[in-house]
């Protein structure tokens, strides 16, 4: 399975960045992960409708499953055969009724409001842990 992360705007900070590319890094080994960054929220939308595979709209709207329950998600996807899972993160006025009906599954990390930035990394860390837990290796708290 190969994961995408997409979201409007580039990093700023270069510590945010570092531990984005960290959790990258360690997730290369259990499923690869491409970032891409757009530059607004129509070349993510364009970026979405030539992508294939699952879609994942980070909505505050979303389900808030556990970090086993995310698991789980990915468990049945690849059960379906699903190779590409894309994972869309918005800008600061995140996404619109259009953008939510497009998505095949809506996603909040929080019922707290986060910055799309801070989103990133939880996202990365939280990929990287169900990544670990579903090879078996253990990890911090699942």
């Amino acid at each position: 399975m190969r994961l995408t992360l997409v979201a409007v705007g580039k990093l700023k900070d270069p510590g945010l960045t570092a531990l984005c590319d960290g959790y990258q890094r360690r997730l290369r080994p259990y499923l690869p992960l491409e970032q891409i960054e757009c530059r607004d929220r129509d070349a993510l939308r364009e970026r979405r409708r030539r992508g294939a595979g699952r879609h994942i709209y980070l909505d505050e709207r979303g389900d808030t499953p556990s970090t086993l329950e995310l698991a789980d998600w990915l468990r049945a996807w690849q059960a379906e055969g699903i190779r590409d899972l894309n994972f869309y993160i918005g800008d600061a006025d995140g996404f619109d009724d259009d953008d939510r009906r497009a998505a095949d599954r809506l996603l909040a990390l929080s019922r707290l409001t986060l910055p799309h930035r801070l989103a990133r990394l939880l996202l990365l860390e939280q990929l990287y842990r169900v990544a670990t837990h579903l090879a078996g290796h253990p990890y911090h708290h699942i």
